[in-house]
């Protein structure tokens, strides 16, 4: 492995050998580092942080430190971080808290971009993108292929669904749908991600079932119970109006509307 030696590595730390360790970086105990990950110049992964292959953490960003919640009380919890994640500059990812699970978590193929912060008890799906200074309070849960603009934020407890889009600058309060753009203070849905629908292969015929959907549940007069009774009768067995219909379901917070 290569470890400089000017980095500071804790001796119960699990290093994989074809890992990389840059200069003046801390990789403090309980932490395991797979294959082909590198870790930049100057980056702190403070404590219980299982990261997996080919991961680029660069310099300056702060993995693994105990969560911003007056309610730890130094308990050993856990941040999991997957595959090919690439985390910026000034990044911080959090330890979970015993109250949340105990867990922090994401996915594999994320880009979280300079600035951004990922709080205790978070769980991030894959192939997501926060772009600049996107802010996670704790506990939100996002799911696959979430793209997130700058200096955008979501409130803790909140949901963000697979493949919507948050345009920068929004402040989320509420879930929003998968599927949907959402944007403004405080953010409301403005339409369908249909840019990314097509870049993650939705057929036609799918993106016109999604279409129909979001007519139905934020276009007509029907009452949501209604709304989603009818999109259960018109659409049983299709799989991207099921992830709809359930993710609105077990909505707790609420839906952006």
């Amino acid at each position: 492995m290569s470890i400089h030696p000017t980095a500071i590595v804790h001796p119960e730390t699990q290093i994989h050998e074809e890992a990389e360790i840059g200069p003046y970086s801390i990789i403090g105990p309980r932490v395991h580092i797979g294959a082909k990950t590198r870790v930049g110049p100057h980056v702190v992964i403070a404590q219980n942080t299982h990261m997996g292959e080919e991961n680029q953490i660069f310099q300056f960003a702060s993995v693994g430190e105990v969560p911003q919640d007056l309610k730890y009380a130094k308990e050993q919890t856990q941040l999991n971080i997957g595959n090919r994640n690439i985390i910026r500059e000034y990044a911080t990812l959090h330890i979970g808290t015993q109250g949340g699970g105990g867990l922090t978590q994401l996915g594999d193929d994320n880009l979280i971009m300079a600035y951004s912060h990922i709080a205790h008890d978070c769980k991030i799906g894959s192939r997501c993108i926060l772009a600049n200074a996107v802010n996670l309070a704790g506990h939100v849960e996002m799911g696959d292929c979430v793209i997130m603009g700058g200096l955008s934020a979501v409130h803790q407890f909140t949901r963000i669904g697979k493949h919507a889009f948050i345009s920068g600058g929004s402040m989320v309060t509420m879930d929003v749908p998968p599927y949907c753009i959402a944007q403004g203070d405080r953010a409301e849905l403005a339409g369908l991600n249909k840019v990314g629908l097509t870049r993650h292969h939705f057929s036609q015929e799918q993106q016109e079932r999604i279409k129909e959907a979001y007519r139905i549940l934020f276009r007509s007069q029907l009452s949501l119970s209604d709304a989603l009774k009818r999109l259960e009768a018109a659409y049983n067995g299709h799989p991207e109006i099921e992830e709809l219909i359930h993710f609105i379901a077990d909505s707790k917070r609420g839906i952006t509307r």
